[in-house]
């Protein structure tokens, strides 16, 4: 199949497209670069240079010709949602709707994969799994962006008739993850403390997160190719870890006894999150194959490489 992929220079398209490749597809990145990197492209991938909110999307869809559209690329940070929620809504719901359009106006895409979220989607951990039949409740305009571009997603696939996949990720981590700004607390975490400076915990590091590897995003995203309904999954490991606790494992891996500094809270951030993947179990009797400790080694041999 021909799978154009917007974000795909990003750290999670960028894996992506790797899987993609990997099982024979023609893959075509569609990244502005704002925070994706050249350097995580494959090298079989053709690349378009272009913002998801640009008008000439529509006539490369149409030239292109694509069958399925995977849509990554977003305004990530949940901190600059909450200071320019302008600027996130423009990315991440008329971004959306641009590649809806797109894809739609086309005549040949059949399927739509959306990364959505689940952390930041379903509000205040209630004590047990979160499930896809849950009430949603964004507590910050990155999780009401989200939600929003789902409503369109499926707006938009009853419109032109193509299938839809809603990924609802949870805290997603691993190699290539960006550093540079707050979505990444693992990378951001590991390259200070490689950097040998004090990292800074955002309150407490009592908040919990449900971690899952870069690998298994990856992998499900391949499995939905050949799935032909509409779905919503959430993707996560069911197993809430604290920041605190995923800071103790950086330093075993970094060989580190560098203590962080605690900050002031983020406003909008939910203190407790963990979804529930049964139904991804269930439909492809799929399960998490990277244990954390396993993950976190991984990216930290990752990122110590990229130094050398």
């Amino acid at each position: 199949m021909k799978i154009a992929i917007t974000g795909g220079a990003g750290f999670i398209g960028s894996h992506i497209v790797d899987s993609y490749i990997q099982q024979g597809h023609t893959v075509v990145v569609l990244d502005n670069f704002s925070s994706g990197s050249r350097a995580n492209i494959h090298p079989k991938a053709s690349v378009i240079e272009i913002d998801i909110t640009s008008p000439e999307l529509i006539s490369i869809f149409e030239k292109e010709q694509f069958d399925v559209v995977n849509h990554h690329a977003a305004q990530l940070n949940l901190r600059v949602s909450t200071e320019k929620p302008t600027f996130d809504a423009t990315v991440n719901i008329l971004g959306t709707i641009n590649v809806l359009e797109a894809a739609g106006k086309s005549g040949s895409v059949s399927q739509f994969i959306f990364a959505s979220t689940g952390g930041a989607l379903y509000g205040e951990f209630t004590g047990q799994y979160f499930t896809e039949e849950d009430e949603v409740s964004p507590q910050a305009p990155y999780g009401i962006s989200k939600l929003s571009a789902e409503y369109y997603v499926k707006y938009f696939a009853k419109k032109y008739g193509f299938i839809y996949s809603i990924l609802r990720y949870t805290n997603v981590y691993g190699p290539r993850q960006n550093a540079k700004g707050e979505a990444g607390v693992v990378s951001i975490f590991i390259n200070t403390i490689l950097d040998n400076k004090k990292p800074t915990i955002n309150g407490l590091g009592n908040q919990t997160r449900d971690y899952v590897f870069v690998a298994d995003i990856a992998s499900v995203n391949t499995l939905l190719l050949t799935y032909k309904e509409n779905i919503t999954l959430n993707i996560s490991c069911e197993v809430e870890t604290s920041v605190n606790d995923i800071y103790k494992e950086i330093q075993i891996a970094t060989v580190s006894n560098i203590e962080p500094n605690f900050g002031t809270p983020i406003p909008g951030e939910v203190m407790r999150s963990s979804c529930s993947n049964s139904k991804l179990k269930t439909i492809f009797s799929w399960s998490p194959s990277t244990t954390l400790n396993d993950g976190i080694q991984q990216t930290v041999e990752f990122f110590v490489s990229q130094r050398q």
